[in-house]
């Protein structure tokens, strides 16, 4: 069990790992659609690059869902209205009319007029109005017509036409027309009055029962509208897939994934995607670990990368799942824009891809969603930088929307043939996209505070002069704040002549000597008298405290909470070399007793671009500053001798870097120095 624990202890970097890419692989394949590929890929409008397919079985040939929609907008346009008779309004407004009349009769007595023949005319006027029914006067709009409607009275139903219903709109007119050419002409205006205050509707609007229909006759709907028998020949190789034949694939398609999903094979189904998710996610762990060794080491960045592909897979899968149709809303291309934030280009292009090949066994029309979002993600790796600038970030995002645009109209144009069936709504999802693209600012500043990572926001902030650490490095240590300046200068035009990361160096050259600030005056840049403390003390003494301004200002960054990525700096700009003067000093006192360790920095040597820019800069500007009168040739001189130097001794190993690349980063630091150093000339008095 001991022996077990010590194994462990030893690997359980790498067994973190394991289990990393375990956990990563269940993931995935359990968000997966449990059901399998169909082995033929159907792009419609291409030719079939198959053999000749024949039906495998009988099978129906399912209708298009856009045949399915029209078939219910056309039961929904050609849909019977219902409406109902609501019993007991007739007789409640005979009712009123017996017991309103009265006065009309009085008034009419004096005229001659028959009391009883008043009362059977407006009865007459009233059966004329409820003989088919009175309509309500908020359903009027929906009644169009001449057309047939249904009035359902309990369990009886009975076919009208619409215009034998009453309606508030007919009063006036229907009474003018029974009053004209009568007697009771005279008596028009007090029945106008009358009727106007007691009729009411009994004829209602039944909505419901009319969408009780309507549903019944779509859940009517047959979504067949053909069969293929088995051996009949679907599609000959060459043909080009449109039409009646994409139809019948994409029916044979669905009875095939249906027919493959069955207790029986899913466990089968489940064992190939998963080595297939495996192999994609192994590919990503072998680049890191050959490529990015600094990020394979460190288990933090590992999971925070897998952290990612993993989000994007599951926002996908969720999408998919329930808003299909909306599936290209989901800003895939954050993957990219963040990956590039903290680590660099070629990742971020890498891992894209690898979790793009991973949607593609989820979304539908696969090859269209690989190919859109491969190069939506290239076009990010191209355009997005310096994020702390958020006009880059904007322009950016509108050139990959305008790249999805155009995408899809050639997509669409293919299968289609011309530009008459592009949806609209896709141009507003590739907005929205874009629109949530911009989330990716605010996951950068999570991320930073989760994973203790650092983006070009951060380093914007942290590169202020103005900030606390700074502020305390220029107080105490004034003379290494100017040195500090000098070598961000220098290090920033550098990474910006050979494309490294310009931001990343000038933030970490500001703070790469902040351990001077322990033992300010044992520096030469700080003595502001000819007093040197270092006289007073043995070479081996003079040297630890040199040595030891590296590991105080590693203490000192993460005391502060500085970034891994500057406290690299801090560590890597002296890299494994010898503090050279009290080297030959204590060599020259004790010749036989001189350990070249004691007199070492501990490194580590510089391990990217960035670090290494920072190791010439800051030895050249040093030492710049041992020539009594600079001349350009003494500063040529000089840089060659530092920079070959440094190189001569192998500090540039593990940096990546390119001869070509430091050849040009000597011509910078030359041109610039030559610039600090110039000559000026001498004004008469």
């Amino acid at each position: 069990m001991k022996d077990v624990l010590n194994k462990y202890y030893q690997n359980h970097s790498l067994v973190y790992k394991i289990m990393l890419f375990i956990v990563m692989t269940v993931t995935v394949v359990y968000l997966f659609p449990k059901g399998g590929q169909f082995k033929y890929d159907i792009q419609k409008g291409k030719p079939w690059q198959y053999e000749n397919l024949y039906a495998p079985f009988d099978f129906a040939i399912l209708k298009t869902d856009e045949d399915v929609q029209k078939e219910i907008e056309e039961i929904e346009g050609n849909k019977k209205l219902f409406f109902t008779i609501r019993e007991g309004i007739y007789e409640k407004v005979e009712e009123k009319y017996l017991s309103k009349i009265l006065l009309i009769q009085e008034d009419s007595a004096a005229a001659g007029l028959g009391k009883n023949r008043i009362k059977n005319f407006g009865l007459g006027f009233l059966k004329k109005v409820y003989k088919t029914g009175f309509l309500n006067k908020s359903d009027n709009e929906k009644v169009i017509k001449n057309t047939i409607i249904t009035l359902r009275k309990g369990n009886e139903a009975e076919d009208i036409l619409s215009d034998k219903l009453f309606t508030t709109e007919m009063l006036v007119p229907e009474l003018q027309k029974y009053f004209d050419k009568t007697r009771y002409q005279r008596l028009e205006q007090n029945f106008t009055t009358l009727f106007f205050e007691i009729l009411e509707p009994n004829i209602f609007y039944d909505e419901e029962f009319t969408q009780k229909v309507i549903d019944e006759e779509v859940r009517g709907i047959t979504i067949n509208k053909g069969l293929v028998t088995d051996g009949e020949r679907i599609i000959a190789k060459g043909d080009v897939v449109e039409g009646e034949k994409y139809e019948i694939l994409i029916s044979l398609k669905s009875e095939y994934d249906s027919q493959l999903w069955s207790k029986s094979n899913y466990n089968w189904i489940v064992f190939g995607y998963t080595v297939l998710v495996a192999l994609v996610l192994l590919m990503l762990m072998l680049f890191l670990q050959r490529y990015r060794k600094h990020i394979w080491e460190n288990n933090t960045k590992l999971t925070f990368i897998f952290f990612n592909v993993i989000l994007i897979v599951f926002l996908v899968t969720i999408v998919q799942k329930y808003w299909v149709d909306y599936i290209y809303v989901v800003p895939v291309i954050i993957l990219p824009i963040i990956f590039k934030a903290f680590f660099d280009a070629r990742l971020g292009l890498f891992a894209h891809v690898i979790t793009v090949l991973i949607l593609g066994f989820i979304v539908p029309n696969s090859f269209e969603f690989i190919f859109l979002q491969i190069i939506a993600g290239i076009v990010t790796i191209l355009t997005v930088s310096e994020l702390h600038r958020r006009a880059n970030l904007f322009f950016s995002i509108i050139k990959i929307t305008g790249v999805y645009i155009l995408a899809y109209l050639a997509f669409s144009i293919i299968q289609e043939g011309n530009a008459e069936q592009l949806k609209l709504s896709y141009f507003v999802m590739f907005a929205l996209n874009g629109v949530l693209s911009f989330l990716s600012l605010f996951l950068i500043l999570i991320y930073e505070r989760t994973f203790n990572l650092v983006s070009d926001v951060s380093l914007l902030e942290l590169s202020n002069t103005n900030s606390k650490l700074l502020r305390e490095l220029n107080e105490k240590a004034p003379g290494t704040f100017q040195h500090s300046m000098q070598v961000a200068n220098l290090a920033e035009a550098s990474a910006n002549e050979i494309g490294a990361n310009a931001m990343l160096v000038r933030t970490g050259a500001l703070y790469h000597d902040i351990g001077k600030m322990v033992n300010p005056m044992y520096f030469i840049e700080n003595q502001s008298t000819n007093v040197n403390p270092h006289n007073e003390l043995p070479p081996r003494d003079s040297a630890d405290i040199i040595i030891g301004h590296v590991l105080k200002g590693i203490e000192i960054a993460k005391k502060n909470r500085l970034p891994d990525r500057i406290i690299d700096f801090i560590r890597t700009h002296h890299g494994t070399t010898i503090v050279y003067y009290f080297y030959r000093k204590q060599n020259d006192i004790t010749p036989d007793q001189v350990d070249e360790k004691d007199f070492t920095y501990p490194g580590p040597i510089p391990f990217s671009k960035e670090t290494a820019i920072l190791m010439m800069c800051d030895a050249c500007e040093a030492a710049s500053k041992s020539i009594k009168e600079p001349t350009a040739m003494l500063i040529d001189e000089l840089v060659e001798k530092v920079i070959n130097g440094q190189m001569n001794q192998g500090q540039y190993m593990n940096s990546n870097i390119t001869f070509k690349e430091i050849q040009t980063i000597k011509k910078v630091i030359k041109k610039k120095l030559h610039n600090i150093y110039h000559l000026r000339i001498e004004y008469p008095e």
